[in-house]
């Protein structure tokens, strides 16, 4: 009985020593699972923005690319128009010349060569009566009738690449949205590494909740972004 007696306060003070210090371990087994889920989720965010940015970047480079091609288009569009303007110049002032100086004939092959495109907008200048009405429009040239085929071609193509430059702004405008978002994410990696190297617990929790709430903002604002 009293070997009973004296070993039975011993047993009851062991048992609420090891209760006592199973607690703490169990707290520190989940915040380390904390930080352990934060490291997994930042680091999945991080890779999933640098691929979104490496392929907004390669939308950038190609939009520049289309919009410099369609622009070189363009800018040939137009000068093949000038230089067809000054064709029709040339053969109109032939026409003219040979009209007034009395040689039918040679206005009669003058007139023979002007462009099918150039043909309407003369018509409609000779119905002013150009050589009575003071009123008349100076040329076929600014008739409204005028309207060559490769200056509308160059214009389209003007605004194709203008359309085209600003799909690489935009995009380059994305890349530089998913770009931000890695800073965040780097930022949360840094608080969530340090917290495993803290002893003291109040400080622990308060670092991983910080990280935890940049996260979850580095998050709602990746997914309010386009993806590529």
């Amino acid at each position: 009985m009293i070997h009973a007696h004296v070993h039975a306060p011993h047993e009851l003070s062991e048992g609420s020593e090891k209760s006592d210090t199973s607690k703490p371990e169990r707290g520190e087994r989940l915040l380390e699972l904390c930080a352990v889920l934060l490291l997994s989720l930042t680091t999945v965010a991080t890779a999933w923005s640098g691929y979104q940015a490496a392929r907004w970047s390669g939308e950038q480079s190609q939009g520049y690319v289309r919009a410099s091609a369609t622009r070189i288009k363009a800018q040939q569009q137009a000068t093949r128009a000038g230089q067809l303007r000054i064709d029709d110049l040339l053969y109109f002032n032939g026409w003219l010349n040979a009209r007034q100086t009395g040689h039918p004939r040679l206005a009669a092959i003058s007139r023979r060569r002007f462009r099918h495109e150039f043909v309407p907008a003369f018509t409609a200048w000779l119905a002013q009566r150009p050589f009575t009405n003071p009123k008349a429009i100076a040329g076929p040239l600014y008739m409204p009738q005028y309207k060559p085929v490769e200056l509308a071609r160059a214009t389209a193509f003007d605004a194709e690449a203008d359309r085209l430059y600003k799909e690489g702004t935009d995009a380059k405008s994305n890349d530089d949205h998913y770009i931000l978002s890695t800073v965040f994410f780097a930022t949360v990696l840094f608080f969530a590494g340090i917290s495993l190297r803290l002893a003291w617990r109040p400080l622990r929790i308060a670092v991983l909740a910080l990280g935890s709430a940049m996260l979850l903002g580095g998050l709602v604002f990746v997914l309010t972004l386009p993806v590529a």
